[in-house]
């Protein structure tokens, strides 16, 4: 198993996360210079404006686009490694129809509210994972039968979703369309402790079990005949893993390919033990997402793109790149 010296490359890291913070601040429909910012953060600045915009709007939106890109990148490693998948993403268990589907029950039965819009979208997240466990507990929860009750649960979710917007009025139909794509504009700044500390929580219990993962991801009669317990120890994985992924959608709607492309990008620079990988993943996903959002915010502006699509844009042809190098493999 390939690891690298974390002393090596978690400053390298987290100096790209400070390094795309500092860039989501001064990208935007109103572009501030250097000096300007240093003295908005400094508390010199002279224009009261460009304080409320880098300290109230700009600032805690790259927070919550860092939370929920490492939220996704850790969350998207795990995933991988337990269902032993190097295709596998946090969405594949069915987490995102049932988010949406949690969402958008929200917005057609008119609860509009800037706190039931993300607890709709936990709770429908974290049904859809209980569901899909539910079922794949018959078969031992092998990784296939997990793959397999995802896909169905979120087909299913889809259906439901489908039937509420075409029964749905325009407004609430728009509104839900946009958060579906993808976004941090609608994310409440009260939200950002809360998601600090579920997504903190979440990633150590994850992190206290990256010994299990190293093991998993060897196949699962090799690790129980190195004395893991592999029902347990898959729970208590797939139940961190989850508990990630729903915070993220709560947060943003449904980012796409983060949780895909980042933990491979992590593992060619930190190796696969997954000691260093879920910290490297979280660390680059969060300054993936950072930046993505400020290219959002900038490319049409005054108007937005929704962040889903900047990272759709960015990670499918590194996912078609997987592709035809897992094709390459198998033949």
């Amino acid at each position: 198993m390939k690891s690298r010296s974390t002393l090596g490359w978690l400053p390298i890291l987290t100096a790209a996360l400070a390094v795309a913070l500092l860039l989501s601040l001064l990208a935007g429909s109103l572009t501030l210079s250097p000096a300007e910012l240093l003295a908005v953060l400094l508390g010199r600045a002279e224009s009261p404006t460009h304080a409320a915009i880098v300290l109230k709007i700009r600032l805690p939106r790259a927070l919550l686009a860092a939370l929920v890109g490492a939220a996704l990148g850790a969350s998207g490693s795990a995933f991988q490694a337990v269902l032993r998948n190097p295709l596998a993403d946090p969405y594949i268990l069915g987490v995102s129809g049932g988010a949406a589907l949690g969402a958008v029950a929200a917005l057609t039965l008119g609860f509009s509210s800037p706190l039931l819009l993300p607890a709709a979208a936990f709770a429908g997240a974290c049904g859809a994972l209980l569901l899909v466990y539910w079922i794949a507990r018959a078969h031992r929860g092998s990784p296939h039968t997990l793959i397999l009750s995802g896909v169905m649960v979120g087909s299913l979710a889809s259906a439901l979703l489908l039937f509420l917007l075409w029964m749905a009025p325009a407004d609430p139909v728009r509104t839900a369309v946009f958060w579906l794509a993808g976004n941090l504009a609608l994310a409440d700044v009260g939200w950002l402790p809360w998601a600090a500390l579920w997504t903190g929580l979440a990633f150590c219990g994850l992190w206290v079990q990256s010994g299990a993962l190293d093991l998993l991801t060897q196949g699962e009669e090799t690790a129980a005949d190195l004395g893991l317990e592999v029902g347990r120890a898959r729970l208590l994985l797939f139940a961190a893993a989850g508990a990630l992924t729903a915070a993220a959608v709560a947060l943003a709607g449904l980012v796409g390919f983060v949780g895909l492309t980042v933990p491979h990008v992590a593992r060619l620079l930190w190796g696969s033990s997954h000691r260093h990988l879920l910290p490297a993943s979280a660390l680059l996903g969060a300054a993936f997402l950072v930046l993505a959002d400020a290219l959002a915010r900038t490319l049409l502006a005054p108007a937005e793109i929704p962040v889903g699509v900047v990272t759709a844009l960015l990670g499918a042809p590194f996912f078609l790149y997987l592709l035809r190098r897992q094709q390459g493999r198998d033949e």
